[in-house]
């Protein structure tokens, strides 16, 4: 079970990860303020070397990473295409990260949640994951 459960839990916050770092990409050139801007870049960066991390584990372990649901990622870039065709602000960009980062620290809280067999490594990148994203949200508040 400890095996199962680790893999399951990297690769979905490898799949995560991914989704977050497209996110923050897809906003980044609709940002007027330089502090949401640098805010950004930031947690990007995070979200890479968690990565790269949780990369690095999947691959001591034989496993291969996950990309985002098609779908889900497909939707994603039609919400913020859309929201930001229509509002090209900052509020807006602040709005759709806050969504991605809800979206993502109850995904994450439920995986981890899932797989409690998880070997410590694991459980840390998806907690640090769920840190960034919460600390993340804060930070778009005062942009709403």
């Amino acid at each position: 079970m400890e095996k199962s459960d680790t893999k399951e839990l990297l690769r979905e916050c490898n799949a995560g990860i991914k989704m977050g770092v497209e996110a923050i990409n897809g906003v980044l050139p609709s940002v007027h303020s330089e502090n949401l801007r640098q805010t950004l870049k930031e947690s990007k960066n995070v979200h890479c070397k968690l990565g790269s991390e949780a990369h690095r584990l999947l691959n001591v372990r034989g496993v291969s990473g996950k990309a985002p649901h098609p779908m889900a990622r497909r939707m994603a870039k039609m919400k913020t295409n859309m929201k930001l065709s229509l509002s090209p602000t900052d509020r807006a960009v602040a709005e759709l990260i806050t969504d991605g980062c809800n979206m993502g620290v109850k995904s994450l809280s439920h995986y981890l949640n899932r797989h409690p067999g998880a070997d410590p490594e694991a459980k840390a990148v998806a907690e640090s994951l769920i840190r960034e994203e919460s600390a993340l949200a804060e930070h778009m508040r005062g942009y709403l």
